[in-house]
Parts: C-alpha cells; structure tokens; sequence
C-alpha cells in the first residue's frame, strides 16, 4: 500500500467527529465535523485577515461545525453573535475538539499500520 493510500485510508475526510457541549451533565449541543484539510485550512486562513489564532478557530468553527444530519450549525453571519454574545470558554471548547480530533489514537493507529506492512 502507497502511503497517500494509507494516510488517506486511516486519515481521510470520510470520518466523523463529534463533541458534546454539557451543562450540568446534560448535553446542550452536539458538534460534528470532518476533519481539517490543508486546503480547508488555506481557505480559512485567507477567511480570517489576519494571524489571529482565535479568528482562525471561530471561523473554523463556523466552517466546519455540523448537526447530526450533517448540515452547517452556523452560518457566515452568525460570526458577529458568536463574537459578542456566547461566552468565550464553550466556544473555545468545541474549536479546541475539533483542532485535536483524532491526533493521538489515529497517530498510533497509523504507526502499528506502517509497521506492519
């Protein structure tokens, strides 16, 4: 097996990742998106006008964020509201979920991978 073949098979955008935002124990929210791509990445970098870490992570949050059907939770013109009006740590919760998902199990998934073949 080539590697692009293996990265894209143990790494592709086909998965799905999801995270609950609770309060109290009970789940308020759930999160889904498919992992970041470069190209994604580049798209949302030009997106954000500026080398602002915390624009990048709202507009990735924007961009990426789903429902369990797989449509957009928010759109481009909630970004204002997101801003101004939702307190900061829920909303750097679920960017800093999506910005690690997967990075440790799949890491180690991928290494037994390449050592096995």
């Amino acid at each position: 097996m080539r590697a692009a073949e293996l990265l894209r098979n143990k790494f592709g955008v086909s998965q799905l990742y999801k995270h609950e935002v609770k309060v109290g124990g009970e789940v308020v929210l759930e999160v889904y998106w498919h992992p970041l791509t470069i190209a994604e990445r580049e798209s949302i970098s030009k997106k954000s006008d500026s080398e602002d870490a915390n624009e990048f992570a709202l507009n990735l949050m924007i961009e990426k964020a789903l429902d369990k059907d797989g449509k957009r939770l928010f759109a481009d013109g909630d970004r204002a509201t997101l801003r101004r009006e939702v307190e900061a740590s829920i909303l750097q919760e679920i960017q800093l979920a999506m910005l690690t998902s997967g990075t440790e199990s799949k890491v180690e998934e991928a290494k037994a991978a390449l050592k096995s073949q």
